[in-house]
C-alpha cells in the first residue's frame, strides 16, 4: 500500500469512532461501531474485540474475508477496504491495547477473551478537505 497523504493520516489518528462493515454467513452485511488504530507504516488498521462477537466469528467462518472500516466526522471520512483476520497472539493483541490507549487516551477494555482484528488495507477512499 503506498503511502496516504498527510491530512489522511492525520485524521486516521483523531479520538473518532468507525463503523466496520463484515459479512454474514448468510451473506448480508454486519455493520458495528468501533474503535481502532492505524498504522500506516504496515498498511493495517486493528480492532479489538471479544472472541465470542459477531463480527469476530464473521471473520472465523470466512478467514481473509474482505471488510470495509469507516471514519466519519462531519462531512470528513475515509473507509479502509481490505481483508482481515482475527489474531489472539497475545503479544499481537498487546501491541494493539497499547496503540489504542494512544489513541484514544484510556486502556481498552480487558475481558478474557478479547482479540484483535487485522485488516490487511489494500483500497482507501476518502473526503478529507
Amino acid at each position: 500500500m503506498s503511502v496516504l497523504p498527510g491530512p489522511v493520516e492525520l485524521f486516521l489518528t483523531g479520538p473518532h469512532l468507525a463503523t466496520l462493515t463484515t459479512i454474514r454467513p448468510d451473506g448480508s452485511p454486519h455493520v458495528a461501531p468501533v474503535r481502532f488504530t492505524w498504522d500506516g507504516a504496515a498498511g493495517l488498521a486493528r480492532v479489538l474485540t471479544r472472541a465470542p462477537s459477531r463480527k469476530a466469528r464473521n471473520l472465523t467462518a470466512r478467514p481473509g474475508g474482505r471488510v470495509a472500516l469507516c471514519q466519519v466526522a462531519g462531512f470528513r471520512w475515509v473507509t479502509l477496504e481490505g481483508t482481515a483476520t482475527v489474531c489472539a497472539d497475545p503479544a499481537r493483541v498487546a501491541e494493539g491495547a497499547r496503540r489504542y490507549a494512544q489513541r484514544y487516551g484510556s486502556p481498552p477494555p480487558d475481558p478474557p477473551d478479547r482479540v484483535m482484528v487485522e485488516i490487511a488495507v489494500d483500497r482507501v477512499m476518502n473526503l478529507i478537505f
